[in-house]
């Protein structure tokens, strides 16, 4: 590729520039809206509401997201890069190629792309951005992407960087786009707005200039869950859930994570309609503060369900020996109801983009509700397959 590159390498327009690292890292005051808010308390199923805010002027265009603001583009991006595979997912589900680096390619479930006909991922060619305890900037150097799909301040409150470093990427190769959507508890996020998963999706699809397939996923997605929302349970005989994600390898300390408090990771089981054994009580959802609860809260607690995140690597036969032996063999934990009913499940990945919480969300249903959803597949994978390549 040539230096004129295909996304201006200062991208920001007037305005923005400032917002981004002046006011938008310590966060947007304006737009904590109820879109960006929708659907974080209560049972019901969750909307998707999506909105379209491109604008294009002569040959470039501006896609607005916080805390960006409006970022320039002069065409769509050729190479780009994902530090989460929610975004990562997203760019490749618009057939617009895969990213050229992620935070960590193992929480990045690519597998499921091998289920999906005639399409391919390469993982050799990823370049991992978590090495030695950091991510560090010299290795947006080295990539040279045209675009950053991330939160700056994802940077900021994880990895040390400051208000210059960003500035000196964004500058020097290619602009921030993105906003942290996994879950809605970091206390730097809550001056601005979140977006749920397709809200997300629609700017990444502005940006790829691919609303088209977007439309197309948008619609498949309402398809899966019109079906699976018709075969529910009355809400009454839906499982008192417990997600956790287990502290250490003993399986005696958890962080817990409520399902209605929003966020991308939790998605599907909002979908799924599962009342949150967490309701009511004053358990914090994990904001990456360190805090757990033992085995007595749990039975305190008492879900009929319990699941378990952190072991989508594992096999059955692992997780079994890593997680739901030792709970059942425990003198305390083995009072549990959903360790008595075998009611133990894995919880998939926590992030995820269109394609990912499409298997993540027949998974889900299939292994809570094994006696309603007992079909192999739950959608169609050649669908999945032709909106990626362009046959919409």
């Amino acid at each position: 590729m040539t230096d004129e590159k295909s996304i201006t390498r200062r991208t920001y327009i007037e305005g923005s520039g400032a917002a981004l690292l002046a006011g938008a890292l310590a966060g947007c005051s304006e737009d904590t809206t109820s879109a960006g808010r929708a659907n974080e308390s209560g049972p019901a199923i969750e909307s998707e509401t999506v909105e379209s805010s491109g604008t294009v002027t002569g040959d470039s265009y501006n896609v607005s997201m916080e805390p960006m603001g409006e970022v320039q583009f002069d065409g769509p991006p050729e190479t780009w890069v994902a530090l989460l595979g929610s975004y990562a997912d997203m760019g490749f589900a618009l057939g617009a190629g895969q990213t050229i680096g992620t935070q960590l390619p193992y929480r990045y479930a690519t597998h499921f792309y091998e289920e999906l006909p005639d399409v391919t991922y390469d993982p050799d060619s990823v370049t991992t951005l978590y090495q030695s305890g950091s991510v560090d900037k010299e290795r947006f150097y080295e990539m040279d992407a045209d675009l950053h799909f991330m939160e700056p301040n994802q940077l900021i409150y994880w990895y040390d960087w400051d208000e210059a470093d960003v500035e000196e990427i964004a500058e020097n190769v290619a602009p921030f786009f993105g906003n942290f959507i996994r879950r809605r508890s970091d206390d730097w996020h809550q001056n601005y707005r979140y977006y749920t998963l397709y809200e997300a999706f629609e700017k990444v699809a502005q940006v790829f200039r691919r609303t088209d397939r977007f439309a197309a996923f948008d619609s498949l997605y309402e398809g899966l869950i019109g079906d699976i929302t018709g075969r529910l349970p009355p809400e009454s005989n839906r499982p008192r859930s417990l997600l956790v994600y287990p502290a250490d390898e003993s399986a005696t300390a958890f962080y817990p994570y409520r399902l209605y408090e929003g966020g991308v990771s939790k998605k599907q089981f909002r979908d799924l309609g599962l009342r949150d054994a967490f309701a009511g009580s004053d358990i914090a959802n994990y904001s990456g503060d360190g805090s757990t609860m033992d085995l007595e809260t749990l039975l305190e607690i008492d879900p009929d369900a319990l699941i378990v995140r952190g072991q989508e690597q594992k096999t059955d036969e692992e997780f079994r020996e890593s997680v739901v032996e030792k709970l059942q063999a425990d003198s305390v934990a083995s009072e549990i109801t959903a360790v008595q009913e075998n009611a133990i499940h894995r919880g998939g990945y926590l992030d995820q983009g269109p394609i990912i919480n499409l298997f993540q969300t027949e998974l889900a249903a299939q292994r809570i509700y094994p006696d309603v959803f007992t079909e192999d597949e739950l959608f169609d994978r050649q669908r999945v397959a032709d909106i990626i390549t362009g046959d919409i």
